[in-house]
């Protein structure tokens, strides 16, 4: 997900949109403790996108 994309977003979508990156977070780490996944890459740009995300809303709360 590129930070030009969640820029055009405003803060509640940006909110709903870090909702489903934490509960796809908690699903990646669920299926790493139980050894079903095989794609570890997909933890650090889930992490990657939630900070993004986070940083965005920072921005638009400050700018008010």
């Amino acid at each position: 997900m590129k930070a030009s994309e969640l820029r055009a977003k405003d803060p509640a979508a940006l909110s709903k949109e870090l909702e489903d990156l934490l509960r796809a977070q908690f699903s990646l780490r669920m299926q790493k403790a139980t050894q079903q996944l095989t794609n570890t890459s997909q933890l650090s740009k889930v992490r990657r996108d939630i900070a993004r995300v986070r940083t965005l809303l920072r921005e638009k709360v400050a700018a008010k």
